[in-house]
């Protein structure tokens, strides 16, 4: 198609719905892998692709037996339509949370153990906002520390739990507490038995697991040197490890203190053995006004100073 002389003029609704449509099927690699995103048929989503190149005087994308590809303008009006939708998300937030009623979702995402943990007194900042905020929908999801980053960088949660070592230049962040992370293995685990010393200067031949993660000077002092064989981001599944006899891995110290107390595991060398871990809310460097994320924000700071305020 020619682009000769050719102005493309308003742009209304039923382009922005054939947009969200051609945005669907790049996303799926295609018409048939979308039709159960669209809940529409095939034949339907060609129709609002034809229709949306011959509004655009462009010829988006090609199909057929060699598969579904994205012509060079395809690519173009793809990127176009990911900035265009993101605006009209973040202009209908901000209209949403400008409203005088607080309703909308609040949407929490914390990594392994956080929630439970009395020193992030959770429940207690759950309870004070939903009483302020008895409208707003909660969600709550657990994920690991990069992929919390990684979804409240990219808009998908408002609030994320973490255990940190690093400041990301997009992110604010309030700190919680500190784990002070201790090396174990199983009861049953030729380290068991040694004194510290031994345990020390045998440690590293032994097989260890990790969290998988680019580790921060202090841990990566503690692992550069380590047997590691073994991945488990998440406490629990890196205790079982532990547990098995076979691995010893590092965890943070109250965590462990109950299996230490009935036998189960024990500390391996823990004088020489450790790192500090540091807790946090986080959430995104934004101008953009969002009244659930900001009232939890205040909550928690309110929660904060009266749980370490002395009386």
């Amino acid at each position: 198609m020619s682009v000769k002389n050719y102005s493309l003029g308003q742009v209304g609704d039923y382009e922005i719905k054939q947009l969200k449509v051609f945005k669907t099927v790049v996303d799926c690699g295609g018409f048939s892998a979308a039709e159960t995103s669209l809940n529409i048929g095939r034949s339907t989503i060609s129709l609002h692709i034809s229709n949306l190149e011959a509004r655009l005087n462009l010829v988006l994308c090609k199909r057929g037996r060699g598969g579904f590809s994205l012509t060079e303008e395809g690519v173009i009006i793809y990127r176009m339509t990911e900035n265009l939708l993101d605006s009209l998300d973040t202009f209908r937030t901000t209209v949403n949370n400008l409203n005088a009623s607080l309703t909308g979702k609040l949407r929490l995402a914390l990594s392994d153990k956080v929630s439970l943990d009395p020193r992030s007194h959770f429940p207690e900042l759950i309870e004070r906002f939903s009483m302020e905020a008895p409208e707003v929908l909660i969600t709550t999801n657990v994920a690991s520390m990069s992929n919390i980053e990684r979804m409240i960088l990219n808009d998908e949660a408002d609030i994320g739990f973490i255990p940190y070592h690093r400041k990301l230049d997009g992110l604010s962040y309030v700190h919680l507490y500190s784990d002070d992370c201790y090396l174990f293995c199983g009861k049953n685990h030729p380290l068991a038995t040694m004194s510290a010393k031994d345990q020390d200067a045998q440690v590293d031949k032994y097989p260890a697991t990790h969290a998988g993660l680019k580790p921060h000077e202090a841990v990566s002092e503690q692992i550069s040197r380590m047997n590691l064989t073994a991945i488990s981001y998440f406490y629990d599944s890196r205790l079982a490890l532990i547990l098995s006899g076979r691995y010893i891995g590092f965890l943070p110290e109250l965590y462990a203190a109950p299996y230490v107390e009935s036998g189960k595991i024990v500390a391996v060398a823990p004088e020489n053995r450790s790192y500090t871990l540091g807790v946090a809310v986080i959430c995104k460097k934004t101008t953009q006004p969002n009244k659930p994320r900001d009232l939890f924000l205040k909550v928690l700071h309110q929660t904060s100073e009266e749980m370490t305020t002395p009386y």
